[in-house]
């Protein structure tokens, strides 16, 4: 019996002993998980405060940028994915008025402006105001930033330095241009005063009356030219149909033309319209078809067409049968005052460009000495819906005058 005390008091003391050590052992673990505790608690202090000062700071940069759009002068429109107004700034309000926030943006244009895009890639409001606008995609999601600029005064001086310029190439011109009036006028007086004859023949007095007309046509062409040039081609725009503007230009040279002569006109069938102003491009072709009928040797044969170039360019073109001209010559017929004629002020092809350019388009020549020349100007087509008759119902494919 003693024995087995004995044995049970050295297990007991071993299992006091055993829970001893783990009583420590949990101890430390303790204290060790609350110095982690601890620990984690300062970290995520840390974090809380970096985590704050990161809002204050976002806070202030958004401030400022809510100031920055506030004072900019432009307007500043942001759309989301489908095309809808999500933001706004004052300026955007006041140029494109109200309501702009979750409206769609095409709805706001067809609102604020009289036509999307002109010759210039501008806007223009209903007000008269020329809008410059530029667009951005957003990056970290569906939509674009759009930044109107108000161009309007901007262009104002520019078309004013553009006018004094051309004001002052003409004047540096202007004895030229007194001698070459004076000479068509001098001819006209001579050709009128013949007319007083009572024993005139009925012949000669319309041989002279045609020669008056003719040189008045040579002065009235001489001074649009001068007032055209000076005005830089520019003109408001209408919708024209294609083959109303070529028939006018061949009916307005009938006159001109002898016997044998002859305006072939083509047009495609798929042309209807081009946005333009009327009178500005007639006056254009009537001084290439000018050109083309004084180039002939003989008899006149001009070309007329009309044709399109990609889905939104239109092409016109006259061709002659003349001499054509050297690459030299070539290069600088568009020039201003550059002519090659006696009697030429050398502003009928420079008003052409200018036309061509005031279109959104441009004017270049092809010619071949011995074979004839070929003078094309090019307009982007930008018709709406309301377009005027197809010019397949006016002009049958190579109709002739």
């Amino acid at each position: 019996m003693a024995y087995a005390a004995t044995n049970t008091g050295i297990e007991l003391e071993q299992a006091f002993r055993a829970f001893n050590q783990r009583s420590l052992e949990l101890e430390a673990s303790y204290r060790e998980l609350e110095s982690r505790v601890a620990l984690l608690n300062k970290e995520l202090a840390a974090a809380r405060s970096e985590r704050f000062q990161e809002l204050v700071e976002k806070e202030r940069v958004a401030g400022r940028l809510e100031q920055l759009l506030e004072a900019l002068p432009g307007a500043v429109v942001v759309l989301d994915g489908s095309g809808v107004v999500q933001e706004c700034n004052p300026g955007a309000v006041a140029m494109l008025g109200k309501p702009l926030v979750g409206m769609p943006w095409r709805e706001v244009a067809d609102r604020a402006f009289t036509q999307l895009e002109d010759t210039d890639g501008e806007l223009t409001l209903r007000g008269g105001g020329r809008i410059s606008i530029s667009q951005r995609s957003l990056l970290i999601e569906p939509g674009q930033i759009l930044l109107l600029t108000d161009v309007t005064e901007t262009r104002r001086l520019q078309e004013a330095l553009e006018r004094k310029e051309r004001l002052s190439s003409m004047g540096e011109t202007a004895a030229s241009l007194a001698h070459q009036i004076r000479t068509p006028l001098a001819s006209a007086m001579l050709y009128a005063s013949h007319l007083s004859g009572r024993e005139l023949p009925e012949r000669e007095r319309q041989r002279f009356a045609a020669k008056v007309l003719a040189r008045l046509r040579h002065l009235d062409r001489m001074i649009n030219d001068m007032l055209v040039f000076a005005r830089g081609g520019r003109a408001g725009h209408g919708e024209i149909s294609v083959g109303e503007l070529l028939k006018e230009v061949a009916s307005a040279l009938e006159p001109q033309l002898s016997d044998g002569d002859t305006i072939t006109l083509h047009v495609g069938p798929e042309i209807e319209c081009v946005a333009g102003h009327y009178e500005a491009l007639t006056g254009a072709l009537l001084n290439l078809a000018n050109n083309a009928l004084e180039a002939a040797e003989g008899t006149a044969r001009v070309r007329l067409e009309a044709r399109l170039e990609g889905p939104d360019q239109l092409v016109l073109l006259v061709e002659d049968e003349g001499d054509g001209m050297t690459p030299e010559t070539a290069a600088r017929v568009f020039d201003p005052f550059f002519t090659t004629r006696p009697d030429g002020t050398g502003l009928g092809l420079a008003v052409v460009h200018s036309i061509a350019i005031a279109h959104g388009g441009d004017a270049w020549v092809e010619s071949t000495p011995g074979v004839g020349s070929i003078f094309g100007i090019r307009v982007p087509i930008k018709c709406g819906q309301d377009a005027l008759p197809s010019s397949a119902g006016l002009m049958a494919e190579g109709e002739t005058l």
